[in-house]
């Protein structure tokens, strides 16, 4: 039996999304701390919003037997033409969702051009890709499988019928989907990995400030939340995953290519308009797990968050940050740093 087969076929059962992290151990606040937090935890909610714990589908909750199989899915590298890239190659469960190169190898060694974000909290972003060419998670999930760079399936019709020559396949999809007449469909292989995907989201002590806990951050952590909403970051960094709500040009205030180094001749949201308003827009990236997740911006070409945080400040908020305030700014986001559920166990664990 196909090993992610046999993985997967021990548990039908989505993975749980875990508690936020509670208060670090050994802090204690005053009375006055404790007000000021309650008024800190006011400002931020007309910005933020705690991370559910699932995101619906807009046609309904998704069942746990859809949700195991997209999990199974996403590890499994026969969506690739060659057998060796699965989704799990670019968006490592285990390693918070990313590779950690600056572009990513597809079949045959290809290199791809742009980095590869996070696939933790990605449901909660408008749109997906770095120029937000794709609607939602299961959009977005068939793409890379048909691109001849990344997982080189030539056709839907070449997926299918390689998923229903493996045993375990049919049985799976017509437990997931009952009511279609052939539920083993490249429409369903991607619902079925974004409904996988809906389910991984990442909580962690910011969620648990948002709720109310005031002590769950420190004195050092709470000044980067003031410091992050008072220079601006918060024009774009919005919304519970901290971004993925919008396109912005990268370079309001500045040459971003001048300051990252990027050769890259990547015109972002552009390259699928052509509309020249468009030139070097791209989707906001969220900021869940940054700390976590480099290298940054869409080429990847900066390794160093303190660097990537400097170069924000310059050519989007025309500001040259101190060096306290990047510092505070470090602190609050790793606050953003969250607990992985099961499904990151899972995929260290398969054969």
């Amino acid at each position: 039996m196909h090993p992610v087969h046999t993985l997967f076929l021990l548990s039908l059962l989505p993975a749980c999304g875990a508690e936020a992290p509670k208060t670090p151990p050994g802090v204690n606040h005053s009375a006055a701390e404790l007000s000021d937090h309650k008024q800190l935890r006011e400002e931020a909610l007309t910005y933020f919003s705690p991370l559910p714990t699932v995101v619906e589908h807009p046609a309904g909750p998704d069942t746990p037997e859809k949700v195991a199989l997209g999990n199974m899915l996403f590890l499994d590298p026969q969506l690739s033409t060659s057998g060796t890239i699965s989704c799990n190659s670019c968006h490592q469960l285990d390693t918070y969702g990313v590779d950690h190169t600056a572009t990513s190898t597809g079949v045959g060694g290809q290199m791809g051009t742009r980095n590869s974000p996070t696939v933790y909290n990605a449901a909660l972003h408008t749109m997906q890709f770095w120029d937000g060419r794709a609607t939602d998670v299961e959009q977005q999930a068939g793409m890379p499988v048909m691109n001849p760079i990344e997982m080189g399936i030539p056709t839907e019709g070449t997926l299918e019928k390689k998923l229903k020559g493996i045993a375990a396949y049919p049985p799976l999809f017509a437990t997931a989907f009952p009511t279609d007449k052939d539920p083993l469909t490249y429409a369903n292989i991607r619902e079925a990995i974004g409904a996988f995907e809906r389910t991984l989201m990442t909580p962690s002590r910011f969620d648990a400030f948002l709720k109310g806990e005031a002590t769950a951050l420190t004195a050092e952590e709470t000044a980067g939340l003031r410091t992050f909403m008072s220079v601006g970051c918060t024009n774009c960094h919005m919304g519970p995953a901290l971004g993925g709500t919008m396109l912005q040009k990268f370079g309001v205030h500045g040459d971003f290519r001048a300051l990252t180094g990027s050769t890259t001749a990547d015109q972002g949201r552009k390259q699928v308009t052509g509309a020249e308003l468009d030139r070097d827009r791209f989707k906001v990236a969220g900021l869940r797990n940054v700390t976590r997740t480099a290298p940054y911006f869409h080429d990847g070409r900066v390794a160093e968050l303190d660097k990537a945080i400097r170069i924000m400040g310059t050519v989007q908020l025309d500001t040259a940050l101190t060096d306290r305030e990047v510092n505070d700014l470090l602190a609050f986001l790793e606050v953003l740093t969250g607990t992985l559920p099961s499904a990151a166990a899972a995929a260290t664990a398969q054969p």
